[in-house]
């Protein structure tokens, strides 16, 4: 599965019903909205009330990731807010299992992000509780960044470790993603595009995501009937 998500951190924050608008009629297969609490990163970003409302909005699923400390006292708002997959960091919690089981049970996909420096190892124990990893490829923060050329080894090494184990965990990648190198992340293992300066900095962001999307379909093409 090869998925686009932009990612709105990058548009105009007066307009984002128009920028959701934008990745509906380029045929995205998410929205991504990065929450930001000013502690774990240093920008701080949207609420559940953003969520509630694009939920009311857009048909497209929302993939709502939790940059911030104590990510426990914010599940259950954005869970109820209308969030359809919902991710926190790994670094930031020793509960990790109690939280992604609540996300499951509430019928919702359940991710785990990990920052460049973070090592995949520490995703080991709690593989099967995910329907979803978040790679970071920049420091998380602020959009705009240009990928962490060490970050590709990330990406294959934790694509090697789910299909050892046989586990339908997709791997989603955040920050440098760009239709340049798309179809290089794509075979390093990456099954969700995160895209947000790309997206929303270029002259056409719809005829950018349907460039996107494009590549996107070629790969799935490429997937195997069982």
């Amino acid at each position: 599965m090869y998925l686009i998500a932009p990612s709105i951190l990058s548009a105009d924050f007066s307009r984002l019903a128009e920028a959701v608008a934008l990745a509906e009629k380029g045929q995205a297969d998410l929205i991504h909205i990065d929450v930001m609490d000013g502690h774990f990163v240093p920008s701080i970003t949207f609420g559940e009330k953003l969520v509630s409302d694009l939920h009311e909005k857009t048909s497209l699923p929302l993939n709502v990731h939790l940059m911030v400390d104590n990510p426990e006292k914010l599940i259950p708002g954005f869970l109820a807010a209308g969030a359809d997959w919902l991710s926190f960091h790994l670094e930031v919690t020793a509960h990790a299992h109690r939280w992604l089981q609540i996300i499951r049970e509430a019928g919702r996909k359940a991710g785990l992000a990990i920052n460049p420096a973070t090592p995949i190892d520490l995703l080991s124990d709690v593989l099967e509780e995910l329907d979803y990893v978040i790679i970071m490829t920049v420091n998380p923060g602020w959009g705009g960044q240009k990928l962490i050329p060490a970050t590709r080894n990330k990406i294959r090494n934790l694509s090697r470790l789910i299909s050892s184990r046989q586990l339908p965990v997709l791997i989603a990648v955040d920050g440098g993603v760009k239709l340049e190198n798309l179809s290089a992340l794509f075979e390093l293992g990456m099954n969700i595009a995160i895209c947000g300066s790309s997206v929303y900095a270029a002259d056409d962001p719809v005829a950018t995501i349907k460039k996107m999307k494009t590549v996107a379909s070629e790969f799935n093409q490429k997937i195997p009937i069982k």
